[in-house]
C-alpha cells in the first residue's frame, strides 16, 4: 500500500470514528449553536463523566485505608514521511497500543502503588524504537509515606522505587506522555507540597528505553541502568512577582558515556518564573521564561572527556480573551540551547537537555531534542465548544552554531558543518475532541520544510517531511 493509501486509510478511520463519537453524543433537540447538536451529552454513555472502573475508586478496606483499581487504554495510528532519522529519507506507518492498569491501597500516612504497562507496535515500516514498545511489564511500582506533617497543611513525603519524575516546564525532566512507553526512573524521592512552596529532592537511576540510550528490552524484564545516576533538587515558591519562582540543581553521572551522544558526568542549574494576570475583564496574560546553565565533562564526538560549558534559554507568553467568542489565545514561542563552534575538539558547548518532554515544545513532528538549536514560534487556539479545541502553530527552526550537528529528538548528532544556519520551518494543527474527563480524541497533522542547513548536506538533504496521526485515549 502507497503512502497515499496509507493517509486515505487512516484519515477514513479517523472520520468514522469521530463521526461514531459525534452520533453517539447527539440529541434530536433542536440547538442554539450547530455545535451543540453535535456535542451534547445528554443520553450517551460514551460521554458519561464517570470512569469505566469509577466504582474501584477510593474504596474502604478497613479503618482508614482505601484502595483504587484503575489505568488508560491508548491507541496512536501514524504515519509519517522524512522525519530526521540516522537511516535516512523514510516513510513509516504504525499502529501504537498502550495499555496501562494500576492498584493502589493505603491511608493519608502510607500509599503503595503498582502500575503495569504493555505497550505493543504493529504495521511498522522501520525498525522499532525504544519509546514504541515494552510487552507486559512494570511501569511504576512504590511505597510513599507522610514523614512528618498534616493532610492540606504540607506534609514530608518520601517515596521508594520506580516512578516517574515530572518537574516544572518538563524542558529537562518528563515523563515524556506521548511515547508509547513511557520515561521511568527507579530511586528515592523526598518531596514537601504545601501552599506556598514546593519542594523535591530525588536520587533514580533511568530503567526503559524512553529514558536509556543503551536499554531497549521490549519483551524482558525492565532494569535500572546501573551506570546512571540521576539526582537534583527542584523548589518551587508561590506568589511571587506575580508568578511561581522556581530554581533547581540536577547531577547526570553517566559512568558509562557514549561517544555518539551527550550524558558523561554534568551539572545543570537553572531558574524560572511562571504565572497568569488578568491584563482586563476578558483578558488573560500568561508567561513561562527560564535560564539555565549547565557544566562539568562529557566524551562526546571524541573519546577523552572535555569540559561542558553550556545553557538554555525559553521564554513562551501569551494572552487569552476569556469573554470572546470561542475563547481565542495566542502566543510566542522562543527557545535557545548553546551549540558548539569546534564540536570534537577543546569545550564541549552543546546543551544536553538531559529527559525533555520534546514533543510539547520543538514541534509535534519530533525532529529535535533542543540542542544546538533556536526556535521561533507562535501558536493560536480557539474552542468552537466546551469540548473542542482547535490548535495552530508554526516554528521558524535554526541552528545555534552552524559549525555543530543538528541533534533529532532521541539526541543523535545528524550531518556536520554547514554554510547555511537555517533547518526550515514547521505547521502544526491539532483538533482535541474531549468526550468526558476520561475519553478524548485527537487529530493532527504536520509539514515539514527542510532549510539549507539540511538540503546542502547530501547524507540528510530530503524532502518535505509530514506526520498525520490520529490518537484515542480512555481513562478507566
Amino acid at each position: 500500500m502507497d503512502r497515499s493509501s496509507n493517509l486515505r486509510v487512516g484519515f477514513r478511520g479517523a472520520l468514522i470514528a469521530v463521526c461514531l463519537l459525534m452520533g453517539a453524543c447527539s440529541q434530536s433537540a433542536q440547538a442554539d449553536s450547530p455545535f451543540e447538536s453535535i456535542f451534547s451529552t445528554d443520553d450517551c454513555w460514551l460521554c458519561s463523566d464517570k470512569p469505566l472502573l469509577g466504582s474501584l475508586k477510593n474504596r474502604p478496606l478497613a479503618g482508614d485505608w482505601t484502595y483504587s483499581v484503575g489505568g488508560e487504554f491508548r491507541y496512536r495510528y501514524m504515519d509519517e514521511q522524512n522525519r530526521l532519522r540516522p537511516a535516512g529519507t523514510t516513510h513509516n506507518n504504525v499502529d501504537l497500543w498502550r495499555v496501562v492498569p494500576f492498584f493502589e491501597v493505603g491511608n493519608d500516612w502510607i500509599t503503595a502503588h503498582v502500575e503495569a504497562i504493555d505497550a505493543s507496535i504493529f504495521d511498522n515500516e522501520i525498525a522499532r524504537l525504544p519509546i514504541d514498545e515494552n510487552r507486559a511489564d512494570l511501569l511504576q511500582y512504590y511505597l510513599d509515606v507522610n514523614l512528618w506533617g498534616e493532610p492540606g497543611d504540607g506534609m514530608l513525603r518520601f517515596r521508594a522505587g520506580r516512578q516517574f519524575l515530572k518537574l516544572g516546564s518538563q524542558y529537562l525532566v518528563s515523563p515524556l506522555p506521548w511515547a508509547n512507553t513511557y520515561r521511568d526512573f527507579e530511586g528515592f524521592r523526598l518531596y514537601w507540597p504545601d501552599p506556598l512552596w514546593d519542594v523535591d529532592v530525588f536520587s533514580v537511576r533511568p530503567v526503559n528505553g524512553a529514558a536509556v540510550a543503551t536499554q531497549f528490552r521490549p519483551t524482558s524484564r525492565d532494569l535500572p541502568d546501573s551506570s546512571v545516576w540521576f539526582t537534583g533538587v527542584y523548589v518551587s515558591r508561590k506568589q511571587v512577582f506575580g508568578g511561581a519562582l522556581d530554581g533547581y540543581w540536577f547531577w547526570n553521572k553517566e559512568d558509562q558515556p557514549l561517544d555518539t551522544r551527550h550524558d558523561g558526568n554534568t551539572h545543570t542549574v537553572g531558574v524560572r518564573h511562571s504565572g497568569t494576570k488578568p491584563l482586563a475583564s476578558s483578558v488573560n496574560w500568561g508567561w513561562d521564561a527560564e535560564l539555565g546553565a549547565q557544566w562539568g565533562n562529557d566524551n562526546f564526538v571524541t573519546a577523552p572527556r572535555r569540559n561542558v560549558a553550556a545553557g538554555f534559554a525559553a521564554a513562551n507568553s501569551g494572552v487569552t480573551f476569556t469573554k470572546a467568542p470561542w475563547t481565542p489565545a495566542i502566543k510566542g514561542i522562543f527557545w535557545w540551547g548553546s551549540g558548539d563552534n569546534s564540536p570534537g575538539t577543546g569545550t564541549v558547548h552543546t546543551i544536553n537537555t538531559l529527559y525533555p518532554f520534546g514533543h510539547f515544545y520543538w514541534g509535534i513532528l519530533d525532529n529535535f531534542n533542543g540542542a544546538n538549536l533556536v526556535q521561533y514560534g507562535v501558536q493560536g487556539t480557539i474552542k468552537p465548544h466546551d469540548k473542542l479545541t482547535l490548535l495552530a502553530a508554526w516554528h521558524w527552526f535554526d541552528k545555534a552554531n552552524k559549525e555543530d550537528f543538528i541533534y533529532n529528538i532521541a539526541g543523535a548528532g545528524l550531518g556536520g558543518a554547514t554554510a547555511s544556519r537555517n533547518i526550515g520551518h514547521e505547521l502544526d494543527l491539532i483538533g482535541t475532541y474531549a468526550v468526558n474527563a476520561n475519553l478524548s480524541v485527537q487529530l493532527g497533522y504536520s509539514w515539514f520544510w527542510y532549510g539549507d542547513a539540511v538540503n546542502e548536506q547530501v547524507a540528510l538533504a530530503r524532502g518535505d517531511a509530514h506526520q498525520a496521526y490520529l490518537m484515542t485515549t480512555w481513562g478507566f
